[in-house]
């Protein structure tokens, strides 16, 4: 989450408000954020040195504007570039997607997206090894029934994963530095 609000005060300082209307509105489409959570990732960015504030006052209002500092635009970078890794690849990639516009060089957004079909691959031989070690079982009559429905939710993530590294492959595709690996 904290990169994520790193990218989103490069655009421009914010407030928690301002954030969390950004999360409700357009990223929870791949992320989800209580205004709590909001909060205590900005305690630690601003710990962190990534972010500061300046208080204010609005209409009687006490409030807090967030803008990033140049050690916190140097790790939203950092993550950019760095390898996408962890259990939920479809919310890493989206969350580099939705920022990669701030990427400057054409040649470090098509390794960001590059990087992202390795990730999917790599996924995607995961689920298909799951799959094969399934095919060796023997389910007993009783379980029969749940395992097919069990079975339908791996083909569906199997699905949607090749839909998002074909996507993905064809976006990098139009990146300058031609076609996709």
């Amino acid at each position: 989450m904290g990169n994520v609000i790193l990218g989103l005060l490069l655009l421009a300082p914010q407030t928690l408000y301002s954030l969390n209307q950004q999360f409700r509105h357009g990223i929870s489409l791949f992320y989800r954020a209580s205004y709590g959570s909001l909060q205590s990732a900005l305690r630690t960015l601003a710990a962190k040195e990534y972010v500061t504030f300046a208080e204010t006052v609005e209409g009687g209002r006490n409030k807090k504007v967030y803008s990033i500092t140049d050690a916190g635009a140097a790790a939203f970078h950092a993550w950019m570039r760095a390898p996408v890794e962890g259990s939920d690849i479809e919310v890493a990639a989206l969350s580099k997607l939705y920022f990669l516009g701030l990427v400057d060089e054409p040649a470090e957004r098509r390794a960001v997206l590059d990087d992202v079909v390795a990730a999917i691959e790599r996924d995607r031989a995961q689920l298909a090894s799951l799959d094969a070690t399934l095919d060796e079982m023997d389910v007993p009559e009783q379980y029969r029934r749940v395992f097919h429905y069990q079975r339908k939710a791996l083909e569906y993530g199997l699905m949607s994963t090749d839909a998002a590294e074909g996507w993905f492959r064809a976006l990098a595709a139009q990146e300058p530095g031609g076609e996709s690996r």
